[in-house]
């Protein structure tokens, strides 16, 4: 079962095409905006899900399947929203390979390497190559979810790092390039429970598991849409470029073993 606030219907005119939103972060930047009175277009390689939340989240959601590493697949994609919205106003690039199973550096094959580049990296430039031109007209907003092992690492993590660090680097490539009329900035999540909500009651995580944080608590997806959300609105209209972390202050954290 799929459990999501009700959103409210979009009001504003406003079209948000938002990579994968059928679970997760994506799913909770996706309701978030339609909250706010966005059109949303969900994108996921997962057909029956992606449909199935675009359901629950009402008539100013819209999903279609997209593998964010085929250029053909994002230039249909691309070209079916302006069909059917006539107008693009912000793209969030969310859709990522994180395997939980860590590959070592000796087992790593390079068919892996290339896909999580291919996903994390390759996409949301392929993205923001043909949404470009309709986010101009508007002079809409891109924002990319990098995290925050671009900066620091967990071992025999090395695909997924490299490629978070090259998006970061991408989008204030990007916020040079497309500026003024484009602003592309980058919010990096700490730790986020990104579970469903009846997982997340069924299976709560530890006392030592928030208490760890300095802001108290392991984040929610709700941390990083609102932040999102802020990026995209007329509010951020001076901010390009940027990486914003969302982690309750966890990187900021001096650690040693007792």
């Amino acid at each position: 079962m799929i459990e999501l606030s009700t959103p409210v219907a979009n009001t504003h005119g406003r079209v948000a095409l938002v990579t994968g939103a059928a679970r997760g972060i994506g799913l909770g930047i996706a309701a978030w905006l339609i909250s706010e009175g966005w059109q949303v277009v969900l994108t996921d390689l997962d057909r029956v899900r992606g449909s199935k939340v675009a359901k629950v989240l009402g008539e100013s959601a819209w999903f279609i399947a997209m593998d964010v590493a085929d250029e053909n697949q994002v230039a249909l994609g691309v070209a079916e929203v302006l069909g059917q919205f006539g107008r693009l106003d912000a793209l969030v690039c969310n859709a990522a390979v994180a395997d939980p199973h860590n590959i070592t550096l000796e087992s790593l094959d390079l068919a892996y390497w290339n896909r999580v580049l291919a996903v994390n990296l390759s996409g949301p430039m392929l993205l923001a190559k043909h949404c470009a031109p309709y986010l101009r007209a508007h002079n809409g907003s891109i924002v990319n979810l990098a995290s925050t092992r671009a900066g620091q690492s967990e071992p025999d993590t090395e695909a997924y790092a490299a490629s978070k660090g090259g998006l970061l680097a991408l989008t204030h490539a990007l916020a040079i390039s497309l500026g003024p009329e484009i602003r592309v900035n980058a919010v990096s999540p700490g730790w986020i429970d990104a579970r469903d909500p009846s997982v997340r009651r069924a299976e709560p995580l530890a006392d030592a598991d928030h208490a760890q944080h300095p802001a108290g608590r392991v984040g929610t997806v709700e941390d990083v849409a609102a932040m999102v959300a802020w990026l995209l609105s007329r509010n951020a209209g001076f901010v390009t470029g940027q990486e914003f972390v969302v982690d309750g202050g966890m990187t900021k954290k001096m650690i040693y073993a007792e």
